[in-house]
């Protein structure tokens, strides 16, 4: 563990407090806005864990995970489109506390939280999993194809898990509204897949053969 990677996770991880606060409570013009907090909670609690847990027992890993400047230029579409995704999902579910839309009740918030959750272990798990992961589409040295674990089951299992995550997201901020921009999501992963897969097809051995073996990309008996 280094002091720079150290201090390089703690900002980012503050930033990532002060920007999700700032998207979520400032449209909102409160900060008494409950499902806000559940989500604040569920959100970074899990994100603080796992990156001590990655700090003390794969630095490399956590490296990997911080660099979030993508190098494939046709994948600066969706890593934007992402982004503009996130802040109009987060801002309209604060405008939808300060102008007193509908708000999904409690029942709808606690069961989404559950699922947040699960989906935060699955992700943890394929992180386990796959340590060769990264936030940018690229082969690194000496990497290998795996095919065990969530690996067995679809091909892109972290991006399975982010889709739980993020369609979880405004259901645990209550908002129906946010809900439907969210909804947007499968379709921008679904063309970084496409992306990707032809990149590894051509990038890393044995791609093809595991494409043949694992047949569904990112939902079992879907997709």
């Amino acid at each position: 563990m280094s002091l720079k990677l150290f201090f390089q996770a703690i900002l980012k991880f503050l930033l990532g407090i002060v920007l999700v606060g700032v998207l979520v409570f400032l449209p909102a013009g409160t900060f008494k806005y409950l499902y806000g907090w559940v989500f604040m909670s569920i959100l970074f609690v899990p994100i603080f864990i796992a990156g001590v847990v990655m700090m003390f027992k794969n630095p490399y890993l956590l490296k990997s995970r911080l660099d979030a400047k993508e190098k494939q230029k046709e994948q600066n579409l969706v890593v934007k489109l992402s982004g503009l995704m996130f802040f109009a999902g987060f801002v309209v579910a604060g405008l939808g506390v300060r102008f007193n839309w509908y708000l999904l009740p409690k029942s709808v918030v606690i069961v989404a939280s559950v699922v947040f959750l699960i989906a935060y272990v699955l992700y943890a798990e394929v992180l386990r999993e796959n340590t060769y992961l990264s936030r940018t589409i690229e082969v690194q040295e000496n990497q290998k194809v795996i095919d065990t674990g969530l690996y067995g089951i679809v091909r892109h299992p972290m991006y399975s898990a982010t889709l739980l995550l993020f369609l979880a997201m405004p259901l645990v901020l209550g908002s129906v509204f946010s809900f439907i921009i969210f909804l947007f999501y499968p379709f921008i992963i679904a063309n970084r897949i496409k992306y990707e897969e032809a990149f590894l097809e051509k990038e890393l051995e044995g791609y093809k053969e595991y494409k043949n073996k694992v047949k569904y990309r990112l939902i079992p008996f879907i997709w």
